[in-house]
């Protein structure tokens, strides 16, 4: 079976990737040439879409983050090139015409920052816009899961995690996709809370899940971390109608990783490819 289109993926205009003079960053050119080279037949280029500063990982000792940390400990990621971002896209269709080439966003927080994101581009203008929770609001400040995890005991981190995503849902209709909804899981405190069960959170991530169906949209499933079989399985179950697939790629050689094994995991449970590559699997 043909690849999908991988619909997250990330270039050097996205800040955490650490720009075009990284030895590893995930520039624009390199990507499309990657996806040529193993056969991936679109890639849609997710820039984030980030407004308002976060509470720093002091575990974080990326250099290109950390020099984005102000004297008060806040992460505040600089805004999208937007012209520069649409130039480049625009040069790499043009440098790899057998590619398809998709414009798209990772809008961060969609709920809390329409307006702020209404102001510097329209996103019904890109081909896709995916929505991702990466932080909840605590005490009037902005917190990665991995920050909560040192404040709060592990269980209540994913319980409020998977409570926001209902409201994420509920309070944005810009974003056409729910990215990585295990995204507090990739941070799971193993050494002090043991292996990660889902099982014991199955409610919380059932009804964020049947919230995300009922609105129509699609669930990302994202290769970026380990493969679980039971995000697909409940999604289904919870009356999910469309998946994308995102490798979540902030570096060429990550780009379609673990497609295939994807790919089989969402057709066992009733997902079949749309026509063209880009389009979402449904059921």
């Amino acid at each position: 079976m043909a690849l999908p289109a991988d619909t997250h993926v990330h270039s050097e205009y996205s800040w955490d990737t650490g720009g075009p003079d990284s030895a590893a960053a995930g520039t624009m050119e390199r990507t499309c040439q990657r996806a040529v080279q193993i056969g991936l037949p679109a890639v849609v280029f997710t820039e984030h879409l980030d407004f308002v500063g976060w509470v720093a990982d002091p575990g974080d000792e990326v250099d290109h983050v950390r020099k984005l940390i102000d004297p008060d400990g806040m992460l505040v990621p600089p805004p999208l090139d937007v012209d520069g971002y649409l130039e480049s896209v625009e040069r790499c269709r043009n440098g790899f015409p057998g590619l398809q080439i998709l414009t798209g966003v990772e809008f961060g927080q969609p709920h809390l920052d329409e307006e702020a994101a209404a102001r510097v581009l329209d996103v019904s203008k890109l081909d896709r816009v995916n929505g991702s929770l990466h932080t909840l609001v605590v005490d009037g400040h902005r917190h990665e899961p991995s920050t909560l995890y040192r404040r709060w005991p592990a269980d209540k981190v994913i319980w409020e995690y998977v409570a926001e995503v209902p409201r994420m849902v509920g309070g944005s209709d810009t974003f056409e996709v729910l990215t990585h909804i295990d995204y507090a899981v990739r941070y799971w405190p193993v050494q002090e809370a043991g292996p990660f069960d889902p099982r014991r959170f199955e409610d919380g991530f059932r009804q964020a899940m049947r919230a995300l169906a009922d609105s129509g949209r699609a669930l990302e499933m994202n290769v970026g971390g380990p493969l679980r079989p039971w995000i697909p399985q409940w999604w289904s179950e919870e009356g999910g109608q469309a998946i994308t697939f995102g490798s979540d790629a902030h570096e060429p050689r990550a780009l379609a990783n673990n497609f295939p094994e994807a790919m089989a995991m969402v057709e066992h449970f009733g997902f079949r490819p749309g026509r063209r590559p880009a389009d979402f699997w449904t059921r």
